[in-house]
């Protein structure tokens, strides 16, 4: 282990709390120069910030200790605390294992491992303590655990642990300088402990916190980490997806603020004999509330002299291609040409098919232009979109060329 430089550490604590997140990950007590470069390759961690926001993909419950006699098969995953009473191996080659009688004060049961035998036999001593923890089975009617994790139990340590214990994804590059899942949360930790929950900002306003029923930042990022609870996770969980959705929305407020104010739109001034003719006479289903409510969202945004950027969302057959076909007919009633775009050759026919019988009713015509359409009639669309006589056209991303 290559600590980082005392003093270095010591600097950190006493940046402001704005500098202290950017700080290199080779600052950090426990990284050091090598480390630092292996978690910056591998992943992406530069800084003590990316540090706090690598989060782990799940939590283990090490929270409760478990006795031999309370294992029961609907169980999948137990912490035991016992004594290791023998160990032996058994089989050959393939079928070569090592079995350990494992006892605590309920009872005795068996741990086995069919890889890292030499290993493992090192580490276990028949007559020490050790926490162990793993998947659930069993074999002849007793239970059995196979390839758990192992700790020597120290006099002084405390069994059940405080929080839920992260796992984090990690690389076999990692993992053989020491850096797997442990130490990426022991590393989290040291962090976490450098930290003031004023150095962590608040960036949604504290008033709005409680009736959101949000709890903050800093108690978020720690929860996520290591959470007193499964319900502690959650709320850590729900603040920091909420702000991320909150904070997207912030910016595509302020793109669509940015746009509005320097873009310039056409106005739309009237609703015209097209859009009428259509909407009175020749509509095959009456419109539902829905519908109404979004063909007058657009029509106001189109009398506003702004560019309109407007996702419609439905379901299949809810009714999107009469929307679009109405505000089309919006653009053709001012003096414009309208297209409709689809990202498939058979959609778009499937749609012109479908639309050309209704244009038919208002006397407007309509082509179909994709990347198949023959040289002589692609011609005659684009010659006709260029001097006007064709108000309508459908087609794939054959529509966006120059020279349409």
């Amino acid at each position: 282990m290559q600590p980082a430089h005392p003093l270095k550490q010591e600097c950190v604590m006493s940046l402001p709390a704005e500098q202290k997140l950017q700080q290199p990950i080779e600052f950090l007590k426990g990284v050091g120069p090598l480390r630092a470069e292996l978690l910056k390759k591998e992943l992406g961690i530069f800084t003590f910030g990316d540090l706090l926001e690598y989060y782990p993909y799940r939590h283990i419950d090490r929270t409760r200790v478990n006795t031999i006699d309370s294992l029961q098969p609907d169980m999948e995953f137990v912490q035991l605390a016992g004594v290791v009473v023998s160990s032996e191996v058994v089989g050959q080659r393939a079928g070569k294992r090592l079995l350990v009688q494992f006892k605590d004060r309920s009872g005795i049961m068996e741990l086995a491992w069919f890889q890292g035998i030499n290993w493992v036999q090192k580490l276990l001593q028949p007559g020490y303590s050790y926490l162990v923890y793993g998947r659930l089975s069993f074999f002849n009617g007793r239970p059995q655990l196979v390839h758990p994790e192992i700790e020597k139990i120290e006099s002084d340590q405390s069994l059940e642990k405080k929080f839920l214990e992260p796992v984090y994804s990690t690389t076999e590059k990692l993992k053989a300088k020491g850096l797997g899942g442990r130490a990426l949360g022991r590393l989290t930790q040291t962090l976490l402990a450098i930290l003031k929950d004023s150095d962590l900002s608040e960036p949604l306003p504290l008033a709005e916190l409680k009736p959101l029923q949000l709890i903050t930042r800093a108690e978020a990022l720690r929860q996520i980490h290591f959470p007193s609870s499964m319900q502690a996770y959650q709320q850590a969980l729900q603040r920091l997806k909420f702000e991320e959705l909150f904070i997207a929305q912030l910016r595509i407020q302020l793109v669509r603020w940015q746009r509005h104010r320097f873009s310039e739109g056409v106005i739309f001034e009237r609703v015209g004999h097209y859009f009428n003719e259509l909407y009175k006479h020749h509509l095959p289903f009456s419109l539902t509330g829905a519908q109404k409510r979004v063909i007058k969202e657009i029509r106001a945004d189109t009398a506003k002299g702004k560019q309109m950027n407007r996702l419609l969302q439905g379901d299949v057959g809810s009714g999107k291609t009469i929307v679009a076909l109405l505000t089309m007919l919006l653009a053709i009633d001012n003096g414009y040409q309208a297209c409709l775009m689809a990202p498939t050759e058979i959609l778009s026919q499937q749609h012109y098919a479908s639309l050309q019988t209704l244009l038919e009713k208002i006397g407007l015509s309509v082509a179909l232009l994709t990347g198949s359409t023959k040289t002589k009639e692609r011609k005659k669309i684009l010659d006709q979109l260029a001097d006007g006589s064709l108000p309508m056209v459908i087609g794939t991303h054959a529509l966006i060329e120059e020279t349409v």
